[in-house]
């Protein structure tokens, strides 16, 4: 019986791109066969229910797109 054990996938950078098309890849789609594929959102979410039939596991980071962080506070120190 052999066991396939999944490490953590390391977060994705803006070194990371799409195989489709170069643009900054968000999903990272570890296939059941062996290897990867990286994607970004567009065509990740084009797709998805073929990635989802032949994915062990995806990472989806898209979430970053829309993520908002809050602005440093202004001084009054004039």
């Amino acid at each position: 019986m052999t066991t396939n054990v999944l490490t953590p996938a390391a977060a994705l950078t803006a070194a990371d791109r799409c195989d489709r098309c170069g643009a900054q890849a968000y999903l990272r789609v570890v296939l059941a066969s062996g290897g990867e594929l990286l994607f970004c959102a567009h065509h990740g979410r084009k797709f998805e229910p073929e990635l989802k039939k032949i994915a062990a596991e995806i990472q989806d980071e898209s979430g970053r797109l829309t993520a908002t962080t809050s602005a440093p506070a202004e001084s009054d120190e004039r």
